[in-house]
């Protein structure tokens, strides 16, 4: 049973949204501002449902505490409308985002989603390493198996999203992969009008990435087509 921990201030809907996810299967530990949710984040907590507007701690400054110590995936409840907050959330390393009012389905869909993606990596990290190939780019090294990714031998500090985009688009290098089907893949969603959330994570990628060492960018963006990691 898969541990969520939901964190919002509106003790109503937290109620609502406990009882739905508990009927889903899900083990779910309610916290209502950011104080408390980092007290009671370990490694027992598979996925954050992280509220922004909050007292004591809001979600921006918890998720960026919480980052400095878990990668566990995490979802923004956003006030819909509200763009600088969800470009924010992702930037400090929020996995998604999830506009409020939002339906049930949907939330149950984008969690599950989540959490199959965080399933298949710890499957992997405990693979044989025969069984999980690395990829090589330029001085770029991507450990499927660990979902490590290092540059010239030195870690490099990746969210779990961050990775599995990554290593997406390196396993069709030189090849267009579109937005449509990065945020299937990557998020397990469809992709809908003025949805940011892939070009946010490859935005983080530009900045954490060095540079590489035969001097070619990373990433093109080819506009209305998608992206591709350009080859050495």
């Amino acid at each position: 049973m898969n541990k969520i921990l939901l964190v919002d201030d509106d003790k109503e809907l937290t109620s609502l949204l406990k009882e739905l996810l508990e009927l889903e299967g899900f083990n779910i530990v309610v916290a209502h501002d950011g104080e408390q949710a980092l007290s009671l984040l370990d490694n027992s907590i598979d996925l954050l449902l992280l509220d922004i507007m909050m007292p004591k701690k809001n979600g921006i400054d918890t998720l960026k505490e919480l980052r400095q110590n878990y990668q566990t995936p995490v979802i923004m409840l956003t006030a819909r409308g509200s763009e600088l907050d969800r470009v924010l959330g992702l930037e400090l390393g929020a996995d998604d985002y999830l506009p409020k009012p939002f339906n049930d389905r949907e939330l149950v869909a984008r969690i599950r989603a989540m959490l199959r993606r965080s399933t298949w990596s710890e499957q992997q990290h405990t693979a044989v390493e025969t069984n999980s190939p690395t990829l090589d780019v330029d001085a770029l090294q991507l450990n499927p198996g660990r979902q490590e990714a290092s540059f010239d031998g030195v870690s490099l500090e990746l969210t779990g999203t961050e990775f599995t985009l990554l290593y997406l688009l390196a396993q069709h290098i030189g090849q267009v992969v579109s937005r449509e089907q990065l945020s299937q893949d990557v998020l397990g969603k469809r992709l809908t009008p003025f949805d940011r959330a892939i070009d946010m994570h490859i935005s983080n990628l530009r900045r954490k990435l060095p540079e590489r060492l035969d001097g070619q960018p990373w990433f093109k963006t080819l506009r209305g087509r998608g992206y591709l990691m350009v080859t050495t």
